[in-house]
């Protein structure tokens, strides 16, 4: 087998020349095989408040020019250890949702029914329900963890049943996922009742609020969430949201009270040992960004999300 091709050398080409291809890493068709992709999905139709995220991908990936390909806080280069390439972004309809989850969910059964994992860049959070059902048809019932400032288990918003606030709602009333290892992280705000909550439970979540993080610490968290999902196949879904707006101000529906960019990221380090076999971070809204702080914080999740994959592939392999 090749040796994997790696991101663009900075020291012989600067940061800001050149494609904005993910981490400045090859595009799929530029290599023979392709173990992880990093994909964008432009869409963001199922938005409830401010629209924008469908530039999310585009932004993220401008913002990873800035990445390296050796990670400390996990001593792993993932880019050594599998091939990783950018797979360009998945053209969905942007005027009818319906058939844009059939497309998106079509799409990436092309990639998982090969072998290659992906990190999804969004796009809206509608999103989450086709790559997951992509996954299901390959693994069985999935794992999940939710990093979100909402629920997003609401069943429907003006009647559509397929909105960035229903996605996992629909994902339990389909079978697609586990619900002895699934659970919410960051959540606050306000809801529209305690009723919210009731049935959120009776799906099988798990909450870690926001506050719980500030008061309990990553480690604890972290500890907890390995503990509920065991060695089951994982989906990790980020809502940029979760963030504070301090962190992530780029966003379609921000609540105040979040976690920072730090502690997500230490978060996600804590599961280094679990069986991830998808991920996706959404919801970057460029237009109200700042500076690039919440596309920079994308990257970074996505960058470690990457990472997180190449060691549960070298614990496989061994290599």
């Amino acid at each position: 087998m090749n040796s994997p091709i790696g991101p663009t050398d900075s020291s012989l080409v600067p940061r800001f020349a050149g494609p904005a291809t993910f981490a400045r890493l090859p595009r799929i068709d530029q290599v023979e095989r392709a173990d992880v992709a990093v994909i964008g999905v432009p869409f963001d139709t199922g938005v409830s408040y401010r629209p924008g995220a469908r530039f999310g991908p585009s932004a993220i990936r401008e913002a990873s020019r800035l990445l390296r390909p050796y990670h400390p806080g996990l001593d792993v280069a993932p880019f050594e250890r599998l091939q990783v390439v950018d797979g360009g972004d998945i053209a969905v309809n942007p005027f009818s949702i319906g058939d844009a989850v059939e497309t998106l969910d079509q799409g990436a059964s092309k990639f998982v029914e090969a072998g290659t994992r992906l990190v999804t860049l969004g796009g809206d959070h509608t999103i989450a329900l086709p790559l997951l059902r992509s996954l299901y048809r390959k693994h069985g019932p999935i794992a999940l963890l939710h990093f979100d400032a909402h629920l997003d288990t609401w069943d429907t918003y003006f009647g559509e049943p397929y909105t960035h606030g229903t996605p996992f709602r629909r994902a339990v009333e389909e079978g697609i996922l586990d619900t002895e290892a699934i659970a919410h992280v960051g959540t606050r705000g306000p809801l529209y009742g305690k009723r919210d909550l009731e049935e959120d439970r009776r799906f099988g979540f798990g909450i870690v609020t926001a506050a719980d993080v500030m008061r309990k610490g990553v480690d604890e968290i972290a500890d907890s969430l390995r503990q509920r999902i065991g060695n089951r196949p994982l989906y990790v879904s980020v809502d940029i949201d979760v963030l504070d707006p301090a962190h992530a101000p780029g966003t379609g529906t921000p609540e105040a009270g979040g976690i920072t960019s730090r502690e997500l990221l230490e978060i996600l380090r804590g599961l280094a040992d679990l069986n991830l076999v998808g991920a996706d971070v959404v919801e970057v809204a460029p237009a109200y960004d700042h500076a690039q702080i919440t596309s920079t914080a994308a990257s970074h999740v996505a960058y470690d999300l990457v990472s997180l994959l190449a060691l549960n592939h070298q614990r496989k392999t061994g290599n």
